[in-house]
């Protein structure tokens, strides 16, 4: 009733658009929206073709807040797997619902999204989703205006969840994705009227989207930033991240300033890094394989300046130190709680789990330290001691958690000590005999 020419109750703008749905409608189909989350209710709906009726208003409707409801109730019905299969089975519907994702109303495309990471989440499924996502450009530069263009901090991290799924899913539609922005497509527009988008690249899009939702949404900084790992898990992704026109400057920069400025802080309680061992994880994962890269980029020439090393490499390294002293700090804290609760099962699977996630950030944190500490040259290390990001404590500290595994860069890096301060050389020696015996 609401979409046939013959209504003419809603109200109506002056170009002849219907722009809004009568109250009494709204409440309505709003209460219907509600009730779609029970599973009898939603099988209810899908027997009344519901998804058949929901195209039609998709074909043709000029209402954003009934589309809006409309993809909602789709979305409580997926989350049920045989409706779920249905609808994704449909592929009149599943073409239909991502060219939703080229709507220009964000309560629409966060509902268009929700309901594709639902479909996404569905193993019995998400094949059919991801092949049809492959098959079709637009989904990519719709994904990429959202994300570079989008101030709306919800949609954001929904939409970061979900090309995270998909890239976790399927590694040939992320190398096909980190490889796009050749070609451009057909994109949202206010008047339906064709619209030519910008030359996207991904990963300037990841970095804008990140920085949008950094201050408010830590889970979805998380989600940012594990995207940006998973490009760094193919050769292709970690090129497109250090070949960027900026030689990866913006990427560097923005990680950085969260690790030193950020998160982890000195006046942080050692069990934030519990808090943060995942974010933390995916972020030293992608500077670890920046650092590493041979590419010859602006940044890389960077690292050879000694005034931008003092400004961006010492504060790292003070920061890595730190992150390992807070971690030694939660692991007693660790055994001195499993000490109390020896005989209670209860939880013990999820302390497991946090010792390996914090295992993982250990080992990430470490490999990245061992790197950086073979670069030092003496006016780093000097200008380190200076600074206070390197003394007693915190070279024991890397000392404590780089050896036995990287003793060629803690040896490589004793030697430029003694050069800049042959008393602590001499004092790490004492406390760590097995260098001494080597040398």
């Amino acid at each position: 009733q609401v979409i046939s020419p013959e209504k003419t109750e809603p109200t109506v703008s002056p170009e002849g658009i219907q722009t809004e749905l009568d109250e009494e409608m709204e409440n309505d189909i709003c209460k219907v929206w509600d009730m779609s989350m029970d599973e009898d209710v939603a099988l209810f709906l899908q027997e009344f073709n519901a998804p058949d009726i929901f195209m039609g208003v998709f074909a043709k409707s000029k209402c954003p807040r009934l589309t809006e409801i409309c993809v909602g109730i789709l979305g409580n019905m997926a989350c049920f797997q045989d409706i779920c299969m249905s609808i994704s089975k449909d592929e009149n519907l599943g073409q239909v619902l991502l060219q939703r994702l080229c709507d220009s109303d964000s309560p629409t495309l966060l509902e268009t999204s929700r309901l594709l990471l639902t479909c996404l989440s569905q193993p019995e499924v998400a094949n059919v989703w991801v092949e049809r996502i492959r098959e079709n450009p637009s989904v990519y530069d719709c994904v990429c205006f959202i994300m570079s263009s989008s101030t709306n901090v919800d949609l954001l991290v929904k939409v970061g969840e979900v090309v995270d799924k998909l890239f976790d899913l399927d590694e040939e539609l992320m190398l096909n994705w980190i490889k796009n922005g050749t070609c451009r497509s057909v994109g949202p527009s206010a008047d339906d009227s064709p619209e030519e988008l910008p030359d996207f690249k991904i990963v300037p899009c990841i970095l804008e989207a990140a920085k949008q939702v950094r201050s408010d949404n830590p889970e979805g900084l998380d989600v940012y930033m594990h995207i940006l790992q998973l490009l760094t898990t193919v050769d292709e992704g970690i090129q497109a991240i250090v070949q960027a026109p900026d030689g990866g400057k913006d990427t560097w920069s923005l990680l950085y300033d969260l690790v030193c400025h950020e998160l982890c802080q000195p006046d942080d309680p050692p069990i934030i890094v519990q808090e943060q061992k995942t974010v933390l994880a995916s972020i030293l994962s992608v500077l670890s394989a920046m650092f590493a890269s041979q590419t010859e980029q602006e940044y890389t020439k960077m690292r050879k300046s000694k005034l931008c090393f003092f400004l961006f490499y010492m504060p790292l390294i003070g920061s890595l130190i730190r992150i390992l002293q807070y971690m030694e700090g939660c692991g007693r804290r660790s055994v001195d709680n499993s000490k109390e609760s020896e005989q209670e099962e209860t939880g013990r699977a999820d302390v497991n789990e946090e010792d390996f996630h914090l295992k993982i950030l250990k080992d990430i944190c470490c490999e990245l330290l061992s790197n950086m500490l073979q670069e030092l040259t003496k006016e780093n290390t000097l200008e380190g001691l200076h600074q206070g990001h390197l003394n007693e404590q915190t070279c024991s500290c890397a000392f404590q958690n780089l050896l036995p595994l990287y003793f060629a860069s803690v040896e490589s890096f004793l030697e430029v000590l003694r050069e800049a301060d042959q008393t602590l050389a001499d004092n790490l020696e004492k406390r760590f005999p097995s260098l001494k015996v080597h040398a």
